[in-house]
């Protein structure tokens, strides 16, 4: 009886459950897995992840790595939502994070953010400010319900008020949506709203959850607290199917919530998303027509890779580099002895390149590379990161072993 008492009492212990819903992306989990147990040691947490039936190996590649992960295998894809409901019906923790695989942490983010709702009551949800890999705040940290009147402005092009842009963007703020890559929940509001809709099967379904909070009361917030999200490194948004869940995601949720209104008003919010899908799509097949017509001009644009780090990092990259061709350079340095990382390195990185500057994760946190990278961003140079637990060099647009 004894035992029983105490495994209760360490399963009721539990603060943290991190959920996460993979497809096809091992080696950006394995990076994110890698910083949440960074930035949650010490901490009582157990980490999820639901497998929507990857044939990439990810499963085998990360049981043996991550034995104290929770792997759960689905035998389909089942989707976003039924995935991280699945994993949630699991969880034990006073609070649940929905985080995308291909993003990572800073060391700091889940530790303050935890504080601060264990300070504020009231907060159902918490995001983060989301960066891009070349350095810029994603818009979509911060976001506002798609009203009549929002969305009819996002439709024609006017998105102020849909990302919230009067904001600032160094202070915690009240939001109405928290997106769904990084969504920290108290599961006692969870609870109170229900779960994920899995009417959505991809997009729409954070706006849904958000919105549902503030129905009951509760408050969903920002925090200046930096992460990285490759953004979709498991969809292409140049894709068919992407163009057709995004805009169907847009229909349910305007259905659900506005369609008992009059069609004065549902009518042209419904035309305008009908309208935009129609437009990506007619704007994707041009692309491919163009191209195989051969009218799109062909870019020869060699990208160079910067490598900053250890003596140890360097001479492995620079194996790396040779074995497969890669232009690249070579910077010795630390969080102390190049505090500012690549910035104010004109005389090795050239401006008019695309670059990726890889960060030995050994010598850098990764709370300290968000920040170099958040410092002076540049469409032209793209962050990469090399781990010596793993060898690989992981960028967003490829994985270099």
């Amino acid at each position: 009886m004894k035992q029983v008492k105490n495994l209760t009492k360490a399963v009721e212990s539990i603060k943290l459950s991190v959920i996460i819903v993979n497809y096809n992306v091992k080696y950006y989990l394995e990076q994110c897995l890698y910083t949440v147990m960074k930035a949650t040691n010490g901490m009582e947490r157990e980490i999820i992840v639901f497998d929507n039936h990857s044939s990439d190996g990810s499963i085998e590649y990360l049981k043996l790595r991550y034995p104290i992960v929770r792997f759960i295998t689905s035998c389909h894809n089942v989707g976003f939502a039924k995935g991280n409901n699945a994993a949630i019906r699991q969880s034990k923790g006073e609070y649940v994070l929905l985080l995308n695989p291909d993003t990572f942490v800073g060391e700091n983010v889940l530790k303050e953010a935890i504080a601060f709702m264990d300070r504020n009551t009231r907060a159902g949800s918490v995001g983060v400010q989301m960066h891009s890999s070349d350095g810029f705040m994603a818009p979509e940290s911060r976001r506002a319900v798609p009203s009549i009147i929002v969305s009819f402005l996002k439709m024609i092009g006017k998105d102020k008020r849909y990302y919230m842009r009067h904001l600032p963007v160094d202070v915690a703020n009240r939001i109405e949506v928290v997106s769904g890559a990084f969504c920290l929940l108290r599961k006692k509001a969870l609870d109170e709203v229900g779960l994920l809709d899995t009417t959505y099967f991809m997009y729409g379904e954070d706006i849904d959850l958000s919105y549902r909070m503030l129905q009951k009361g509760y408050e969903n917030w920002y925090l200046p607290l930096k992460i990285l999200h490759y953004k979709g490194e498991s969809t292409h948004k140049t894709s068919f199917r992407y163009v057709h869940v995004f805009y169907k995601a847009m229909l349910i949720f305007f259905r659900k919530y506005y369609g008992h209104l009059s069609f004065i008003f549902t009518i042209p919010i419904s035309l305008a998303i009908f309208f935009k899908a129609i437009l990506a799509y007619i704007c994707i097949q041009c692309v491919n027509v163009k191209k195989q017509l051969g009218l799109l001009p062909v870019i020869h644009e060699e990208a160079e890779y910067i490598f900053i780090g250890s003596r140890q990092m360097i001479d492995t990259c620079t194996k790396i580099a040779d074995e497969h061709g890669l232009r690249s350079g070579y910077i010795l340095g630390n969080d102390c002895t190049l505090p500012h990382g690549h910035n104010g390195q004109a005389d090795v990185i050239n401006s008019n390149t695309k670059t990726y500057v890889v960060y030995d994760t050994s010598s850098y946190s990764y709370a300290q590379i968000l920040n170099i990278m958040a410092e002076n961003p540049k469409q032209n140079i793209r962050l990469g990161t090399y781990s010596n637990k793993s060898d690989i060099i992981i960028t967003q647009d490829d994985i270099i072993f």
